[in-house]
């Protein structure tokens, strides 16, 4: 399934809110606004590469790549990260400057009004980008889903930060607030790196996974039948398992294979995607118990 037009929706949201952020910064001249209009700015650069990540993973196999392209989805998902740093070292920039510095604001009340719009647009697309993130297993909807939470996280922060400049007229609050969800990002920042890192380096399936998995295996064993070897990954939205399958030698290959084929079955019931290998080794031979059992 072709999941870019979700790109596009988070590239007109990041259009969209850049430019009403950037009218609430200049109405009132809250750090904190600039601060959350740049973080923006950066969600639109994220944006398009997601568009680009996702329109390679779709990709079929070729002789290159004989496996598929799903792995750009994480290069576009450590990006995501990165972006987020980059946004939170502005907006701590931002504010450090302003808490030296610190000046009056103006038109606070129609100035949030803006930002809460923006804020609003962000959660509807978050919230779109992570349910569609979950259902298609898509790495790169995923991250910008959260990356657009993260920058509505922000909004909340610089919003309160204004109101409380407005309630208690002390100016630095504004670059206090603005320092400080700074540093909250950064852990979704990191978060994000740790996932894309751990999807290149052929993460298991999770734990729910790979345990509903042996139990399906665990119904076709019996004294002449076993397994071991049980290996699984994901890439991107794409997931792979191998085993080994032992039966007895004296058995004819179509006996192997109805069988193998009745494994297959029962696992695509659960896991219609998944891509399956079973190597058939016979139960007698000493040398079918040289690998390692996972």
């Amino acid at each position: 399934m072709d999941l870019s037009r979700f790109a596009w929706l988070s590239i007109a949201a990041a259009l969209a809110t850049i430019a009403l952020k950037t009218v609430a910064w200049r109405i009132t001249g809250s750090v904190g606004l600039l601060s959350d209009a740049a973080e923006s700015l950066v969600n639109l650069v994220a944006a398009i590469a997601a568009l680009v990540a996702l329109k390679v993973a779709i990709r079929p196999a070729d002789k290159n790549h004989n496996f598929g392209h799903a792995k750009a989805e994480y290069f576009s998902a450590g990006l995501e990260g990165a972006m987020i740093f980059v946004a939170a070292a502005v907006i701590m920039v931002s504010a450090f400057e302003r808490f030296l510095h610190p000046q009056p604001l103006e038109n606070i009340g129609i100035g949030l009004a803006v930002s809460v719009v923006a804020s609003v647009i962000n959660g509807l697309v978050a919230w779109v980008l992570l349910t569609q993130g979950k259902r298609h297993r898509s790495m790169t909807l995923t991250a910008d889903g959260h990356h657009l939470l993260t920058d509505v996280w922000t909004s909340v922060g610089v919003v309160v930060g204004v109101l409380l400049v407005k309630l208690t007229d002390w100016p630095r609050l504004d670059a206090i607030v603005a320092f400080a969800v700074g540093i909250n990002i950064l852990f979704t920042g990191g978060k994000l790196l740790r996932e894309s890192m751990a999807g290149l380096m052929d993460v298991s399936l999770p734990k729910e996974d790979n345990a509903r998995i042996r139990e399906i295996l665990e119904g076709f064993t019996n004294e002449f039948v076993i397994f071991h070897g049980v290996r699984t990954r994901e890439a991107g939205h794409r997931r792979f398992m191998d085993m080994h399958l032992l039966v007895p030698g004296a058995w004819t290959v179509q006996e192997a294979h109805d069988l193998v084929e009745d494994i297959e079955a029962a696992l695509l019931t659960d896991f219609p995607d998944l891509h399956i290998i079973i190597h058939t080794e016979p139960i007698e031979d000493p040398r079918s118990y040289d690998d390692c059992e996972f």
